[in-house]
């Protein structure tokens, strides 16, 4: 049986929505547990969210650099990182150029998470800024807190680009077992 989408009925369900909606719970458990535990092995998430959507809270200067679209990686160098259910609401302490900063940012506006360790990604829509629940001034507060990390952490490449910066990950890619010649 061919599946045509042309003949495919519309849906009077909102299935594509409600997908989004259990793939962005994944992403808000794989960070939670992530908080709690620290992310084992060779694991690290790489955390892509639309700077301009509503409640996200970042830096200025990060904003004037990100005005769109901005890629975080969670591996050796975070602190402070929580996962607000009923908020929907990540917040994360990072040392951008040694400057230490928290960013919040709305469940609704991360729009890829990937962890190269295990070669799994996901890409979403942002969320439709009606869905939002949780107002910006509670991001503002959360993000205000600049703490310093418990540690001292490793200064972070400057990146003097202003361009979002796209990393391939084909030096992630498992490569198959090498053929025998003989």
């Amino acid at each position: 049986m061919e599946d045509n989408p042309e003949q495919r009925p519309e849906s009077l369900l909102p299935y594509d929505q409600w997908t989004e909606e259990a793939l962005r719970h994944v992403v808000s458990r794989a960070l939670r547990f992530a908080a709690a535990n620290g992310l084992p092995g060779e694991h690290h998430i790489y955390l892509t969210f639309r700077t301009d959507y509503p409640g996200t809270v970042i830096p200025p200067r990060l904003r004037a650099q990100y005005p769109e679209e901005m890629t975080i990686v969670l591996q050796h160098q975070f602190w402070d990182l929580r996962v607000d259910e009923a908020a929907a609401l990540i917040t994360v302490g990072l040392s951008f150029g040694g400057i230490p900063a928290t960013l919040a940012i709305p469940l609704g506006a991360v729009i890829g998470f990937t962890d190269p360790h295990v070669r799994f990604g996901l890409r979403f829509q942002p969320e439709p800024v009606e869905a939002i629940e949780a107002g910006p001034e509670e991001a503002e507060e959360a993000a205000s807190r600049e703490e310093a990390p418990a540690q001292p952490e490793p200064e972070p490449p400057e990146k003097d680009e202003e361009a979002p910066q796209v990393v391939s990950l084909d030096a992630f890619r498992r490569r198959g077992p090498p053929r025998d010649a003989g």
